[in-house]
């Protein structure tokens, strides 16, 4: 079902006209408040393992002394070769997980065997808006329901027993700037999901659904629109003082892609912002005098009233942000002695590299430490928590290129951290990584693709051994032991490459974490000791969790690697990864004896472009369009992942209109609800754009060939 007339009037309305009073009746059988409250021994009834998304387990069986006897159980190759990043629930025996395109399975979480298959039908072409790959975060159960949204921006409510649709409700206002790639949560028989979109034109927003009917109850806007329309609440009203220019004309960004906790003791929906679009502020003007430079409520952590929406109180991690530094990395709630005073705080590790403690009931900052390196700041209030800007970040202001750590990719991006009551130790999966930014003075908006108002082509990787070098020997990533209370690093594990898996803690004195190299491992939490590791043949991105049937404990983990890292970075995306994407759900227990088929024989790839013989001024021009409209796919300087095809490699180079009815007339376009393809870029591109970027591939691919690269 597609956007129907009255919902998009509904969702143009104002709050006040569209937020009627709906009478929620939370469920009182299958799965109730009660026991995602209080949990059910054995059992992972929500993404983050409890409300409070710690990502914890009490069960001891498996521990740091027997560890070294888990075996493989069961698993499952999936239907897909694309990323996977959803972490499996566990209810009544029965295990639920979501693959890549919002597909949703059933097993027997004994066995392996499947109970129920269903797929929503994404149309293949939502992949040109999506920004990360086609992946999907997990479901959420409640009552006798399975919630899952997709990618095309779709709330959709499964039968538990069956798998059949109950309903399904379109949440985004349009399915053209907006996607859906996070995991529903529900609390008190409301849904609350947000949306993806923020690179695109969409407007940040989470919203409150009724888990019986769908219906909209709330949605609470994180940017403001336009103010000749009139303002939502008083809480758009005061962040329309944040902006300068004509934001609205381009969403604003701001959107809830991923983290949100329901707190059971305030009653509050905590919730995490993504940043200001376009990245480049002087792209649209959107930063004025001072006053006009914070853009609210983006990069923030936002509490609202969970039955109403109504606005609570905000935290800003990254004011100003145009370094894409989102805050939709997990939220995780707890109690904690602070200053000699137990008090009920949030901890939040973001993409800008600060570890924060807030109050949940206030937002009141209360500390933060600097758990990776930072260079965009000079340093950060004690009292506050407001970063003083390093005046050179300014990328748009001082016309020079900005080498940026942490990079787009987050000192801890959507990998869920874990932290263990045991050890008082939160355990972050960090990217140590850098990136290039410099604002393209000429960019100017378009209805497809990216709008970040950044000169991608400028800042590309150059086919520059040395640089290339530098470049790959920077970009680490790490396991990260944090003391939330001193603020430091109790033990850390480095690792090859970024991109790592998310962590899960146990009370058998266990964190267990996938890599991207291909490796699940177990770490002794108190000290950092690895203690067991399982070759996964594919890299890990997903967290794993844990469960209990019939007395054993079992440990489970999606595999399967790609994302922004993958799509995106070039040759950066190669580093320490598995040479193989195979998509899998694997599960462990002690005494199993389980074991993979032998990964197939890869074929070699030999690049083989014909010679260049177009001009330098075609290519250069041609980078910029790859850059802009090109990479965000097929990766950074023409050098892909291995998610998406590598075009330097592509047969169609030697062809000028072959590659122009691909890419213009859309001759690999999908068909509808199925099939793999690429859409077509008539809106944005013209013949003489699409020969250009044929060109700087050619150019790009006879470069990499005279360094001796054969991939």
């Amino acid at each position: 079902m597609r956007l129907g007339i009255a919902l998009a009037v509904a969702l143009a309305l104002p709050l006040a006209a569209c937020s009627s009073k709906v009478e929620v009746t939370p469920a009182t059988e299958g799965v109730t408040d009660a026991m995602l409250v209080n949990g059910v021994e054995g059992e992972w009834l929500t993404y983050g393992g409890d409300y409070g998304e710690q990502r914890f387990s009490p069960l001891d069986q498996i521990t740091a002394d027997n560890v070294g006897e888990l075996g493989l159980a069961w698993s499952v190759d999936l239907d897909t070769a694309r990323g996977q990043e959803a972490t499996p629930l566990v209810h009544d025996g029965v295990m639920y997980i979501t693959t890549a395109w919002s597909k949703v399975k059933a097993y027997d979480a004994a066995t392996g065997a499947v109970k129920w298959e269903y797929d929503p039908e994404v149309p293949r072409e939502t992949l040109v808006r999506a920004c990360c790959d086609a992946v999907n975060r997990g479901v959420s159960l409640y009552g006798n329901n399975v919630f899952v949204a997709t990618l095309d921006g779709r709330l959709v409510a499964l039968d538990q027993q069956t798998g059949k649709e109950v309903w399904s409700q379109v949440t985004v206002p349009n399915q053209e700037d907006y996607t859906i790639t996070g995991a529903p949560r529900v609390a008190n028989g409301l849904v609350y999901i947000g949306s993806g979109g923020a690179e695109y034109k969409a407007r940040g927003y989470i919203a409150a659904f009724d888990h019986a009917t769908g219906k909209e109850v709330w949605r609470f806007h994180t940017v403001p629109g336009n103010p000749a329309d009139g303002f939502e609440s008083d809480a758009m009203e005061k962040a329309a003082e944040t902006w300068a220019g004509e934001w609205w004309e381009l969403g604003g960004g701001g959107t809830v892609w991923d983290s949100i906790t329901y707190d059971p003791k305030t009653n509050l929906v905590l919730f995490g912002t993504g940043n200001a679009e376009p990245w480049n502020p002087g792209a649209n003007g959107r930063l004025g005098k001072e006053g006009q430079d914070d853009n609210l409520y983006t990069s923030s952590i936002v509490a609202v009233h969970a039955d109403t929406g109504e606005y609570a109180w905000h935290f800003q991690e990254t004011p100003e942000d145009r370094w894409d530094y989102d805050s939709n990395a997990q939220i995780t709630i707890t109690d904690m002695e602070i200053d000699g005073e137990m008090r009920h705080v949030a901890l939040h590790a973001p993409k800008n590299g600060y570890f924060y403690v807030l109050d949940v009931e206030t937002g009141k900052f209360l500390n933060a430490g600097s758990f990776a390196m930072q260079n965009w700041t000079l340093g950060i209030d004690p009292e506050t928590g407001k970063p003083q800007i390093n005046p050179e970040a300014r990328y748009e202001q001082t016309g020079k290129p900005w080498i940026g750590l942490p990079g787009a990719g987050g000192a801890h991006s959507w990998q869920p951290m874990s932290y263990s009551p045991v050890t008082g130790l939160v355990y972050i999966p960090a990217n140590l990584a850098a990136f290039p930014y410099m604002a393209d003075e000429d960019w100017e908006a378009s209805d497809i693709g990216f709008q970040t108002g950044i000169d991608s082509a400028a800042v590309a990787m150059p086919a520059d051994e040395a640089v290339q070098k530098a470049a790959l020997d920077a970009t680490t990533g790490a396991l990260i032991a944090w003391d939330p209370v001193k603020q430091e690093a109790a033990w850390t594990v480095p690792y090859k490459a970024p991109w790592n898996g998310g962590t899960l803690a146990t009370a058998g004195n266990l964190v267990f974490q996938g890599d991207a190299e291909g490796n699940f491992n177990a770490y002794s939490a108190d000290a950092g000791k690895k203690l067991w590791s399982f070759p996964a043949q594919s890299g890990v991105m997903a967290a794993p969790m844990t469960y209990s049937i019939n007395g054993e404990q079992y440990v489970a983990v999606l595999v399967g690697w790609g994302g922004v890292w993958d799509v995106a970075t070039g040759i950066l995306a190669h580093k320490g990864r598995a040479t193989e994407n195979i998509s899998r759900l694997l599960v462990f227990k002690l005494g199993a004896s389980g074991k993979l088929a032998d990964l197939p024989a890869s074929a070699e790839r030999v690049l083989d472009p014909p010679p260049f013989t177009g001009t330098e001024e075609l290519a250069l021009t041609g980078a910029g369009t790859y850059g802009r409209y090109c990479s965000v796919c097929h990766g950074d300087a023409a050098v892909a992942g291995g998610l998406n095809p590598d075009l330097r490699h592509s047969a169609t180079l030697g062809d000028a209109d072959t590659f122009k009815m691909i890419v213009i007339d859309g001759a690999l376009s999908p068909p509808e609800g199925g099939g793999n393809g690429m859409v077509s870029f008539q809106k944005a591109l013209k013949p003489e754009d699409v020969e250009g970027i044929r060109q700087y591939l050619i150019k790009r691919a006879n470069e990499d060939l005279a360094l001796g690269s054969t991939k």
